[in-house]
Formats: C-alpha cells, structure tokens, sequence
C-alpha cells in the first residue's frame, strides 16, 4: 500500500512516516500543497494523509482539485480545527475522513486501516492464494502453515502480487510501487534479485519455484492457480507484536522531536522579545504563527497534551491583526514560560525509571512495590521467566530486579540481558547498519543464604559475576534497600545516555575527545564552526559542553557568556578546553561561568573524570 502525506511540519511528519513504514506501507512526504500535486501526478496512491493548512495550496483546495481531476484514492484529512464547520468543509470537498490536531498515532493508524478496507471491499483482508496466506495485520506470511521469514521489500512484494493477482508487473513498476519518491529508487535488476529471494523462500516452504512466474518481455505475476480457490477470512485486529512495533517507533521519534524542539520555541522567544521592544516585522510574526501552529499540532501527538493547548494559546496571540498591548507581552512571555516548564515537567514524567521485578514471592514483591512509589520507581512484575522473556523487549526496562530462587535456569536470563547487545531470547546479532539492543543491568536477590560449606555461598556469588550480574541481594534485606541498590545501578548508568556537544575548530583536538568518550557510549555532537553554535545546541539540546576557549570569529568564551544570559540553558554544564592552565586564563573562564577545564593535550582519563564529576555536581544540584 502507497500512501502520500502532505504535512509542512516536518518533524510530525517523518514520525508519522516511520510509524507508517514500520507497517509495513511505502510512504512520499510532501511539505506543501503543490508539491503534493505534483507527486500525486506521477505517482499511484492508495491513501493520501492531507494537512488542511498547507503553504502554497491548502489541503481543502487540494483535496477539491483532485476530486475535480477524477482521482478517487482515499483522504484522511489531518486537521488543527475540532470544529463542525472545518469537518463540513472538507468531507464536502471529497474527504473520506479526518482526524484531528493532536492525534493518537494508534488511532491514525487504526482510522487508516478502516478506510482501506472500506475502499478496498473487494479485496480479503487476509490474502490468499492457494496454500498461501498474508496477513497484513500481523504482516505473517505462511505457505502450506509453514511461516515465511521474509525481509520488508518482500514482504510488500509479495503484498503488491496478492493484491493484484491477474495483472503483470514490469520492474520499473514495481520500483514505482514499492520505493518512496523520496528515495534513490534502485536498478530494475535489484528487482531480479528480491524475486529469486522470495522464490527460493517459497520453494523451501513446498511451492513451486515458478509460484510467482515470468512473463517474458513483460515482467511478473503470481502463477494461476489449478483448483485451488482462495477464501476471504475475517480480519483479526492488528497483533502485541504489530502494536508493538508501532509504539517503539512513536517512542523513537518522540527522542527525535524532544532534541529538536527547541529551535522552535527559539523562533517564538525571538518573536516575542522583538514584539516587546516593538521591532516585530510581519516575517518574523508569520513564522512566530506559523510555528506556534505547528507546535499545537505536533506536541498533543508527542504526549505533551498541556503543552499544545499553550502553543494554541501563543498562535492565537500572534495571529492578532492589532496591535498588541503591553499586558498582552507579558502574558506571551509567561505562556513562553509555562512552555517550557511543562515540556520540561513532561520529560521527566515520561523518563520515569522502571523496575521490571521477577519473582513469585508475594511478600517481596508487594513490599518493593509499596517501597518503590516511595522512590519514584515505576514497577512492572513478572511471575516467571517464559513471562519475563516475552515483555521485556517491549518495556525495555531500566533495571532488572530477579529473583533467583524462581526457577533453576535463572542464570540463563541473567546471560542473555547482560549480552543483551549481541542477543536477546536467541536473536540473531544485528546486522550491519542495525541499532543494536542495549544491555539491561541485572541485580539479584535470593533466599539461598545457609550454606552447607562457605565455598558454595561464594561460587554462587561467583556465577552471578561472571554471568553479569551488578548486584547480589538478599531476600531478606528490607524493601528501601534493595531499591537503594537498584537506584544507584540507574545512576551510574544514566551517564551513559548523557548528550554532550563539543565546539572545537582543531580536527585533531575532536578526534581525541570523540575517541576518549566513545568508550561511555555518550551520545556526542561535534562542531567546528562557532557560527552555527546557537542552532546546534538548541536542535541537539546538551546535557554538557565542551568549548574551546580560543577560536576564530566567536571563541568559547564568548559563547559561554552567551549561554549563561539565556535562562533556559543557563545551568548548562560547561567545560572548557584551554592550551595552557595560566593563572589568568583559568581567572577569566571561571569569571564568565565556567564550570571546569581541563588542558591541551587532552589526557582521556582526564577528561572522562572531569565530565562525569561535572554531572554528577549538576544532577545533585537540581536534586537540591
């Protein structure tokens, strides 16, 4: 299935897209009206995604246009209004449905499934074909009820045949079905390829090799069937594992957005400060508007519910024609401030730590559980392994609390999540390009404390080390200190998640810090230019900086300075590399809010300690 979205909020749109792709649908993006025109002219689409206010030609003129050109591909139009009149508009304009600013991304993708259904009552929900079945809820395939493990272009390859299972496709139409336009489309012998893959797939499984044919100087078809018939069957709701998917790519783009938001709120803060010194020009207040606009839509989707309430209440501000009073300044500025606190508050709500406990002693359990709300911990249980097994890649918890009187292969779990990186459960390793999983750090907690001799409380304890166990618990330890344990586990591996950013115009100086914190796993951002270093440290969003202090156009004590007069970044960790500890470089850098330095050339043990005493100061400091 090929479906177009036209959406000019460009970080609500790559998320849509991916949770999208992730089921498997080939999805063009279009950041204005016209340019959706135009893709709907060369290409075929099942679906069309419609923003109402679009740049150059709105959705309500788009959605028109096509009606009046004869294409009846389904519209969903995406709208900011929750309004009778909007709804009437566009439903009379040719909309299928819509879906209102700010969505579920579930409901969306539910709201989709239902209208390709609706529009497509000729087709069986489950695809057959002979012993064949797809079933594009699950996105199993099975031949003869034997399951097919099929890469995601087959997958749609596949699909594309069972759907139209008289006609012949060339290869240049396949590519045009099967790869966005957004994509380097590949060469039709790729085609060749991705087709003996599947039939050899298909043979394995007990079908002929030539279940899919060819039809020479033509392309390909799936082979008529002899005396088989295939039979609709109903449509089971979409699966845990699809539904699954799904939340961990909504998830994913979430992080995506959170670094990015800033640049946004940066433009309204712009906005607002030239509007009080009354220097607002009608560019800067079109696009103060327009990204206010963006935000009320986007946020409610990304869970920040209050915050797109307050972005409404800032794009009403700014789409005032008069002149706004002084009283008016100020409650802009203080909605710019809820803002940000509540997408800050937010954040936290969101990161809440989890403990995932397994274990089937009930007096434990309940007295973690009590003992966690005390701690800010969020817990999930498991009673069993083959339990803890088939949840945990979908919580992803923090920490592992397990129990290891709970079954005799215990250890096995406490393997596979310390390897969890490499493997989980017998999951092949990731493949070149894959993110891999990360570890979770296990503790563990047993009743097994009377020994018959002393060496076999130490070899268990010495079987826990080597199979990556960070901690060895007693049962009887009280509640609050098993979780003091566990906290401390999270706090060492919170920095870890840290984002640093570096601004250094030496190559070399930025080799050596980016090989000295490699080993952290810190997420690290590089730049060269101080000229792009307000745009980068609001997309990128820091835990830390590191400047340089001497550089060409702004050095870093300049930008330092500039970092603490903003009051959102203001309590920035900042770190500054210098070539020499003088007496009067180390005055001046203190003097202008440094938090620490460290010399050139660069000692990686150093550094390292010096980044991570420097968190740990900051975290303790908003603890207090």
């Amino acid at each position: 299935m090929r479906i177009l979205l036209v959406e000019d909020d460009d970080l609500l749109a790559q998320a849509v897209a991916t949770a999208l792709t992730k089921q498997n649908y080939v999805v063009d993006i279009a950041a204005d009206g016209e340019a959706g025109w135009e893709l709907v002219n060369v290409c075929n689409y099942d679906l069309i995604l419609l923003d109402v206010i679009l740049p150059k030609l709105d959705g309500i003129s788009l959605c028109r246009q096509l009606r009046q050109e004869g294409y009846q591909m389904l519209i969903l139009l995406l709208t900011a209004k929750d309004t009778k009149t909007d709804k009437v508009i566009g439903l009379d304009a040719g909309a299928d449905d819509y879906v209102v600013k700010p969505f579920d991304f579930q409901e969306l993708s539910a709201r989709i499934r239902a209208l390709l259904r609706r529009g497509n009552t000729a087709l069986p929900p489950v695809l057959e074909w002979g012993s064949l079945l797809l079933d594009p809820s699950t996105c199993e395939v099975t031949y003869a009820d034997i399951a097919l493990n099929l890469t995601a272009k087959e997958f749609s390859l596949l699909d594309l045949f069972l759907r139209n299972n008289q006609r012949i496709f060339s290869r240049a139409t396949i590519v045009d079905q099967l790869w966005s336009a957004e994509k380097d489309p590949p060469e039709e012998n790729t085609i060749k390829s991705h087709i003996k893959s599947l039939r050899q797939k298909l043979k394995t499984a007990g079908a002929n090799y030539d279940f899919i044919e060819t039809v020479y100087g033509m392309g390909y078809r799936l082979k008529a069937l002899s005396h088989e018939q295939s039979c609709p069957t109903d449509e089971p709701e979409i699966d845990l594992k699809q539904q699954q998917i799904l939340l961990t790519a909504i998830a994913q783009e979430r992080e995506i957005f959170k670094t990015k938001v800033g640049s946004r709120i940066a433009v309204l803060k712009q906005a607002a400060d030239a509007l009080r010194k009354g220097t607002l020009d009608v560019q800067l207040r079109q696009k103060a508007e327009q990204e206010a606009h963006k935000l009320a839509g986007s946020l409610g989707s990304f869970g920040f519910p209050k915050g797109s309430l307050l972005a409404n209440e800032i794009e009403d501000l700014f789409q005032t024609q008069k002149s706004i009073s002084q009283a008016k300044c100020f409650y802009l500025d203080k909605l710019l401030m809820e803002l940000q606190r509540e997408l800050e508050k937010t954040s936290v709500e969101q990161t809440q730590n989890l403990l995932l406990v397994i274990s089937n002693d009930r007096q434990v359990v309940e007295g973690l559980v009590n003992e966690a709300e005390n701690q800010g911990l969020q817990v999930k249980i498991a009673t069993n392994l083959t339990a803890a097994r088939s949840i945990i890649p979908s919580l992803n918890p923090d920490v592992v609390l397990l129990d290891l009187d709970i079954e005799e292969d215990s250890l096995k779990l406490l393997i596979e999540l310390s390897q969890r990186s490499a493997t989980l459960g017998g999951t092949p390793s990731p493949t070149v390009g894959e993110t891999p999983t990360p570890q979770i750090p296990v503790l563990v907690f047993t009743e097994r404390n009377n020994f018959s001799d002393a060496c076999g409380g130490l070899r268990l304890r010495l079987e826990v080390a080597r199979a990556g166990g960070r901690a060895f618990l007693q049962k009887s330890m009280p509640p609050n200190e098993i979780l003091e344990s566990a906290i401390q586990i999270l706090q060492q591996t919170r920095i870890t998640k840290a984002r640093i950013m570096v601004v250094e115009d030496d190559p070399q100086i930025l080799t050596v810090i980016q090989q000295s914190l490699e080993t952290l796993g810190i997420t690290l951002k590089t730049l060269e230019d101080s000229c792009y270093f307000w745009d980068t440290l609001t997309e990128f969003s820091p835990d830390l900086l590191i400047l340089d202090a001497e550089m060409p156009y702004i050095n870093g004590i300049e930008l330092c300075q500039v970092v603490r007069n903003d009051p959102c970044w203001k309590l920035l960790p900042v770190v500054f590399v210098v070539d020499n500890l003088s007496a009067d470089i180390v005055e001046q850098i203190f003097a202008i809010g440094a938090d620490d330095c460290v010399s050139k050339p660069i000692v990686s043990s150093t550094l390292i300690a010096c980044i991570l005493n420097r968190m740990e100061r900051n975290k303790l400091i908003k603890n207090a």
